[in-house]
């Protein structure tokens, strides 16, 4: 073990009367909720890029949290440090996952071959900690937006070059996820858009987006990777305009390239807010359209208008959330991922501690309400009863292919049929929630 965590102990259950701030005060891993422990239900994940890589920088303001592991005269030995302290910050929250991306991992070398042998050296280290301690990969991904050489996209990147680079890095991130026996591999198109139309060909970038989306597909079945393939829709930031918008409009580029069969979703708060959307709303359109598989936990400043990854506090929010992903019968491959970063001004190594605790006590206490909500039924029966008359046998009939629009109208002029509004009832149905959290 390194030293960079002190003499902290192992974060453990103490139940809600505790006031130790390194203690789960919901959160008890063993706990049995509807079948399936805490544990099975949450699949907590800590993610790399922001834990280990982000030093407090912003647009206006240097450093303010350097790590041990950054710049030394090693970069390999560096990144060997980063992966120690990681394992330590795992065993210490006792969760059951971590994500990366490869260029959080190890650096950038002066050639692709390069890079891609600083990641395999790596994640042959992280083999032999997860060994040691049983932690699991989520998911694995590569970094195709940091380096200027895709200031203009990955896949629909207007030089060829740019696509050909990104396919082989995607590949060495691909093999070395399914190396370590990762759950999903997930698809973050950070730069996947366009800044102005009047320099972008819109047609060519999404058909080139497909292409590369099926080559990723293809490429996981000849491997035998077992796990998902994920994309994460975002609106903006940094692009202007991202074509992964949002659930509904990765769905429909999944159908124009045959992939919704092959391709779900993995769903950020943040990401989700930024596209005008909740957290929820995400979520159940996903389960709608069958590509539900992971989320990444965070919120957002609702008085900042970007993405603020910070740690979840806000229990009824995910309660509801939760109470959608239940509906759609939970994670199977994927979990709840922490994207989720330290304020500037939370400099101490403990700090990091404090944010992963908090939030997962959140998700808990969100899981427990939701788990109520879901075996009373109450909310799904006044819902079931808001479209009972969808039920009955002549509604049933005019979705028939059977049906026309001549015989559906006939039928209301025959029957003199008057429909009168009915009252929606939001209010009951709010106050119903607030019952449970």
């Amino acid at each position: 073990m390194s030293d960079f965590f002190g003499d902290i102990k192992p974060v453990i259950y103490e139940g809600p009367e505790s006031s130790n701030p390194l203690a789960y005060r919901y959160y008890d891993p063993k706990r049995v909720v509807m079948g399936k422990t805490m544990e099975e239900h949450l699949r907590f994940a800590v993610c790399y890029w922001h834990t280990f890589c982000w030093d407090g920088v912003d647009p206006f303001g240097q450093s303010t949290m350097p790590r041990p592991w950054d710049k030394p005269a090693d970069a390999m030995a560096g990144a060997r440090l980063k992966a120690e302290v990681a394992f330590d910050m795992f065993s210490l929250l006792g969760v059951p996952y971590f994500s990366f991306h490869d260029r959080d991992i190890a650096p950038e070398g002066a050639t692709l071959a390069e890079s891609n042998r600083n990641v395999q050296e790596i994640t042959d280290l992280f083999a032999e900690k997860m060994q040691e301690t049983g932690v699991g990969l989520l998911w694995g991904t590569a970094n195709l937006f940091s380096n200027k050489r895709f200031m203009a996209g990955a896949s629909t990147n207007p030089d060829p070059d740019v696509f050909a680079y990104s396919a082989a890095q995607v590949k060495n991130a691909m093999d070395v996820t399914h190396k370590l026996n990762g759950q999903n591999y997930v698809l973050w198109g950070g730069r996947e858009g366009y800044e102005t139309l009047l320099n972008t060909d819109t047609k060519r970038e999404l058909d080139h987006m497909g292409r590369f989306l099926n080559l990723v597909v293809e490429y996981k079945h000849k491997i035998g990777f077992e796990g998902a393939i994920l994309i994460e829709p975002k609106p903006q930031e940094p692009t202007k305009h991202q074509y992964d918008f949002d659930v509904s409009t990765v769905y429909g580029f999944l159908k124009k390239y045959g992939l919704e069969n092959e391709v779900k979703v993995n769903i950020e708060v943040g990401h989700a807010v930024l596209a005008g959307h909740s957290f929820e709303h995400e979520i159940a359109m996903a389960n709608t359209l069958g590509i539900f598989g992971s989320i990444d936990g965070n919120r957002n400043d609702y008085q900042s208008g970007w993405d603020t990854d910070q740690f979840p506090n806000n229990v009824p929010e995910m309660a509801v959330a939760m109470y959608y992903i239940l509906q759609g019968g939970g994670f199977t491959t994927g979990g709840m991922n922490f994207d989720s970063k330290l304020r500037r001004q939370s400099t101490d190594p403990a700090d990091l501690l404090y944010g992963h605790v908090g939030g997962m006590d959140t998700c808990a206490r969100a899981l427990l309400a939701a788990a109520k909500m879901h075996e009373e039924g109450s909310l799904q029966s006044q819902v079931n009863q808001r479209y009972a008359g969808w039920d009955s046998e002549v509604a049933q009939a005019m979705l028939s292919e059977d049906a026309s629009l001549e015989s559906i109208a006939a039928r209301v002029e025959r029957e003199g049929i008057d429909p009168q509004p009915q009252s929606g009832r939001q209010e009951y149905y709010e106050n119903l929630v607030n019952r449970f959290v």
